[in-house]
């Protein structure tokens, strides 16, 4: 009788432990492709966030020269934070550096007296970095008033993503007439 106990106890056993074994192997290889399959989702969502982001940073800084070209002050003054802070680095004749500040309201209005067309800003994007609602970008530019050529130089953008969208709330640029090609 217990030689015949012994023998069920083992068969269950097998039963038991074959059942456990594929549960086991059912658990494991069904949950790690949903886990795959979430991190992908989670990459992408972030991937594509980014790249909204970046397209929407990219928008208001075209929307700006877009703006210029077109002597649109209103366009021109949307782009731009509260309290935003508009410099140019300057080398004045005897090759001193320094930094002028001008307001905004005064270069919005400025280019909402220029014609159509006078004042035509050619940037590319260099360099997008976004953290958040951070971003930073880098744009070299040729700057043409009237049909000619006036001079070069690059922009360096900081924008911040407020309840309204993306706004430039600090451009500080340099400007030369040489090493522009």
């Amino acid at each position: 009788m217990k030689f015949f106990m012994a023998i069920l106890y083992i068969y269950y056993m097998k039963k038991i432990s074959l059942l456990f074994s594929f549960m086991f192997l059912l658990f494991f290889t069904n949950a790690q492709p949903l886990q795959d399959v979430d991190l992908k989702d989670q990459i992408n969502r972030s991937v594509n966030g980014a790249q909204q982001d970046e397209n929407a940073v990219k928008a208001i800084i075209q929307q700006l020269f877009d703006g210029m070209r077109n002597a649109d002050s209103i366009s021109i003054a949307s782009v731009f934070a509260p309290n935003a802070i508009m410099q140019t680095i300057v080398v004045d004749k005897d090759g001193n550096t320094a930094v002028r500040q001008d307001k905004v309201a005064n270069f919005v209005s400025f280019v909402g007296k220029q014609a159509k067309g006078a004042a035509d800003e050619q940037i590319t994007f260099e360099t997008i970095k976004i953290d958040g609602a951070l971003a930073i970008v880098w744009t070299p530019y040729r700057f043409v008033y009237n049909g000619q050529f006036s001079h070069c130089g690059v922009n360096s953008f900081t924008l911040v993503k407020l309840p309204d969208g993306w706004k430039i709330n600090y451009l500080i640029d340099t400007r030369r007439k040489t090493g522009c090609d």
